[in-house]
């Protein structure tokens, strides 16, 4: 009896790579995590092997065997002499040594719109990846998600901590800028079922200020909407780094929520973000989700 198809997936410990892990396990199918550093204790760990994610002649051994890789590896923000250029870089670097290992499908997980702000570092980057993967013969399919929630994602998560915590929450703009929130778990079926470019977006399209609305609501907080310019959200992203000891929000990100890039004119996932928040608004935002803590080991989360 043939073994079950070898996926290498990026990140099993992390955030999206976690929710595409358990996707593929759920079908019987074999992950593999090309991951930083092992993570002994993570509850996926007795389900997956584990490769080091070095960006060095040894990709080739972590990445052998399996007919599929998945990336989810991006870095957020530029930080010291992680750039995103460096990340570019090193994502081809995985690419190229996924064809050599026989590897036979890549599955890039992108963001929605990169073409829409070239301009911006975050979204040029993406774009460039898109780009080069299409000229470069490697069979695959690109996934663009929307804005992504889930148990422990950083956004919403940390919209609900502050509103559980401020009497007052201060939305970019004039907050009618739109987003189609989807479902981790729909990003990751989506990604292992993709064929070609695919957008991955829920079935609702809302506001900004709207879902700050509905999230505020979920988690019983009182606090008060009020609008202001995006380099005053920016400046108080900032104090509140400094103390927190992350990156709470970057240019980049304003950028594209206020331009309301973070849509799509398809629906592809079925999880409805109003439903969602409600359901799990008793834990919602109930602690700080680090950004640095979760990739760089640095901080320690905020309760």
């Amino acid at each position: 009896m043939a073994a079950p198809p070898l996926n290498v997936v990026t990140g099993v410990f992390s955030y999206t790579g976690r929710a595409i892990a358990r996707e593929l396990l759920a079908r019987g199918e074999r992950v593999r995590s090309l991951s930083r550093r092992d993570a002994p204790g993570d509850p996926l760990r007795p389900s997956v092997e584990v490769a080091p994610l070095r960006f060095d002649d040894s990709l080739g051994d972590s990445l052998r065997g399996a007919t599929a890789l998945y990336n989810t590896y991006w870095i957020r923000f530029e930080r010291g002499r992680h750039t995103f250029d460096e990340a570019v870089a090193r994502t081809v670097m995985l690419f190229r040594a996924a064809e050599r290992a026989g590897v036979g499908r890549v599955v890039h997980v992108s963001v929605s719109n990169p073409e829409r702000a070239p301009e911006l570092p975050y979204f040029r980057g993406k774009l460039r990846l898109e780009q080069w993967l299409g000229r470069s013969g490697i069979p695959h399919a690109i996934v663009r998600p929307t804005l992504v929630f889930g148990p422990d994602d950083i956004l919403v998560n940390n919209i609900a901590w502050i509103l559980r915590r401020s009497p007052v929450f201060l939305v970019p703009g004039d907050g009618s800028y739109e987003v189609q929130p989807v479902s981790v778990s729909d990003v990751a079926r989506i990604a292992v079922e993709a064929e070609g470019t695919v957008d991955a977006a829920g079935p609702e399209r809302m506001g900004f200020e709207e879902l700050v609305r509905i999230v505020r609501d979920a988690v019983g907080s009182r606090a008060r909407i009020v609008h202001g310019p995006r380099t005053v959200a920016l400046s108080l992203a900032r104090i509140a780094g400094v103390l927190l000891r992350d990156t709470v929000l970057t240019r980049d990100e304003v950028d594209g929520l206020t331009r309301s890039l973070l849509v799509s004119d398809t629906v592809t996932g079925c999880d409805r973000f109003s439903d969602w928040v409600f359901e799990n608004g008793r834990v919602l935002g109930r602690r700080y989700v680090s950004e640095l803590a979760r990739n760089f080991r640095e901080p320690r989360a905020a309760e």
